[in-house]
């Protein structure tokens, strides 16, 4: 775990590092996420919500790198909250700090496809690191403003959490 962890952190440094030689042009946008869960793992949390805070370097005419970092709540069900109590689970829910890179292709002016990878780290004790991948599309408006909608998935031993999540979020 501390090796991808300190694997990620060396990749996106030296990615940071080469990409800071461009010219300008960057950018940061915060954002409100709200997702669904999907497949097996929405039998129990229904959606997610969270913030993230997302750092946008052109690398090329319509290609951005993109490095995120936020926060992801999944309030479980309450069905699955009593059917827990007696293996004591106090918990409402899990939290998760995703950290993803990636590239952003603008088809056009306000359009884009997006793709991220990295670690989804679990907040709760002892549930360490999932991998975590994100293919979404969007649109970047003008006057700062950006939705996009997308597939996440975190996979760890064989198991995936996994959500359609929308992402609004003011560009700065």
């Amino acid at each position: 775990m501390k090796r991808i962890l300190l694997i990620l952190a060396l990749v996106a440094g030296a990615t940071l590092n080469t990409l800071a030689q461009k010219p300008g042009g960057d950018k940061f946008d915060i954002g409100l996420e709200f997702g669904k869960t999907t497949g097996s793992y929405s039998n129990f949390v229904d959606f997610a919500f969270g913030a993230s805070l997302k750092y946008n370097h052109p690398i090329a005419d319509g290609l951005v790198f993109t490095g995120s970092a936020g926060y992801t709540y999944l309030p479980y069900n309450n069905d699955f909250k009593t059917a827990t109590l007696g293996f004591n689970v106090a918990s409402s829910g899990e939290g998760f700090v995703p950290l993803k890179a990636g590239v952003k292709y603008f088809f056009n002016k306000t359009i884009y496809g997006e793709g991220q990878i990295g670690a989804a780290l679990s907040t709760n004790s002892g549930g360490g690191a999932a991998f975590a991948y994100a293919p979404g599309i969007g649109a970047a408006f003008g006057g700062g403003a950006d939705i996009g909608i997308r597939y996440e998935g975190w996979s760890k031993s064989g198991n995936t959490i996994s959500q359609v999540a929308l992402r609004i979020a003011y560009s700065f």
